[in-house]
């Protein structure tokens, strides 16, 4: 948590700096993916009869802010909170962008910064013949945090409208997928 906020208070000293006095977009919107925790392999093999059901759809919002620089290249910083619906309880995370404008107005851009992700054991572990419940976990630190790279692509559908797509690795060690749409202004 504290890098998340170190993370948006860096970005937000650096984006308006860099923005040089040029228009600053501001957006947000929604989004929707899956979230792949990739560790049923790990944990199955080291515990046989243990069954990981480690992928979530996730669903929720963001938003950020992009700054031009020079013609095509900007930088930016963005925010997001997501609900998941099986292994995912949750995640959040904070990102600076770095990319480029096509003539379009389409945007393609590498992203880093932190994520953090709570994580629901009874819907990760399935031990056959046995229901868990969240007493079972009492005690254990669901919450799992890592630096998060990835890239995406912006394309606008409108004057202030947009639809997107990323993909991002958590860690190295997910694969997380998502898909929005978004509004400038």
């Amino acid at each position: 948590m504290k890098k998340t906020i170190l993370l948006a208070a860096v970005a937000a000293i650096a984006v308006p700096s860099a923005a040089q006095a040029q228009e600053a977009e501001v957006f947000v919107g929604v989004s929707g993916g899956y979230h792949d925790l990739a560790v049923d392999g790990e944990v199955e093999d080291a515990f046989p009869g243990v069954e990981i059901n480690d992928g979530s759809l996730i669903f929720g919002g963001f938003a950020g802010v992009d700054a031009p620089l020079g013609e095509q290249l900007f930088i930016g910083a963005e925010a997001n909170f997501h609900l998941g619906t099986d292994a995912v309880d949750s995640e959040y995370g904070a990102s600076a962008r770095f990319g480029i404008r096509d003539a379009g107005g389409a945007k393609y851009y590498v992203r880093g910064g932190y994520q953090e992700v709570n994580l629901d054991f009874v819907n990760i572990i399935e031990i056959p013949g046995t229901t868990l419940t969240d007493d079972d976990f009492d005690g254990i630190d669901d919450t799992a945090g890592d630096w998060l790279v990835g890239a995406g692509a912006e394309f606008p559908i409108g004057e202030s409208t947009f639809l997107r797509v990323n993909l991002d690795t958590i860690g190295f060690d997910s694969a997380r997928a998502t898909a929005g749409f978004g509004l400038r202004f």
